[in-house]
């Protein structure tokens, strides 16, 4: 079974350069199972259900977010629909490990096609990010209840060794652990000992002639000048960066991984 996650979409440079690369990397890498991070999809922040629905319409089954989903609020009310729902609405989540009562759910667990069980759980880092619960125990709690075997952990954390230590803490109880939120691609994909693919970070989709996404100027000024500014997202340079996972469906073990970086 093929797995691929695609990291956080970027503005239209970052939806464009999806749309535009997706459909033969799904081909050639015969891809079963599609997750797309797009919590900064809209602008490049926060998503909107029409650019829900777009990411959708690409093929994604799951779509994960993080801090920002709630920066545009149409998406309460699309997301605010019941747990048993497999509408696309329950199909974008958010971090489990938000407080509770927020619109939408951390994890979904759904069936492809072919039969194959899968899930995915979406979790948040607490260091350097706003508060948020622990996403160790979250984690617990929510696999505790899963009977999928092939599990996919979006963790959208900003410190590398809070993704790391999560990495280990569930090797061999969950298929992958990736990371997202701060844009960079890590060299670090590797298959931990007991069959979890990990990568610290898969990177972002949008213009890589930026400040993560961001037009480089508007970013330099806030540095130099310590003024607040509107920010702007980056067009020029788009890449698509992803990462592309072989596991065994029945056991759920990982046994490969793979990143891609794909551009203009």
């Amino acid at each position: 079974m093929n797995i691929l996650f695609v990291g956080d979409i970027f503005g239209s440079a970052g939806r464009h350069i999806v749309r535009e690369h997706l459909p033969h990397v799904m081909e050639t890498n015969e891809v079963d199972l599609l997750v797309i991070n797009g919590e900064n999809a809209a602008g490049g922040f926060g998503i909107t259900p029409s650019i829900a629905e777009e990411i959708f319409d690409m093929g994604a089954h799951v779509i994960t977010t993080g801090n920002h989903i709630w920066d545009k609020k149409e998406i309460f009310e699309y997301m605010a629909v019941p747990a048993d729902s497999h509408t696309r609405g329950r199909r974008v989540l958010r971090p489990a490990n938000f407080a509770a009562g927020t619109p939408g759910f951390g994890v979904y667990q759904g069936e492809l096609p072919t039969g194959q069980p899968y899930a995915v759980l979406n979790l948040q880092g607490r260091v350097f990010m706003s508060s948020c619960d622990d996403p160790f125990r979250m984690a617990d709690a929510l696999l505790a209840k899963l009977s999928a075997k092939v599990i996919l952990v979006d963790f959208h954390g900003e410190a590398t060794s809070e993704k790391v230590a999560l990495g280990w803490y569930l090797d061999g109880r969950v298929t992958a652990v990736l990371g997202t939120h701060t844009h960079v691609p890590t060299a670090d994909e590797r298959l931990l000992h007991n069959g979890t693919a990990y990568q610290t970070d898969v990177g972002m989709c949008g213009a890589f002639d930026s400040v993560i996404g961001v037009e480089t100027e508007l970013v330099l000024h806030r540095f130099l000048t310590g003024m607040p500014g509107k920010f702007e997202p980056a067009k020029a340079n788009p890449k698509m960066c992803a990462t592309l996972i072989a596991c065994n469906g029945a056991t759920g073990r990982a046994t490969a991984i793979q990143r891609i970086m794909l551009g203009e």
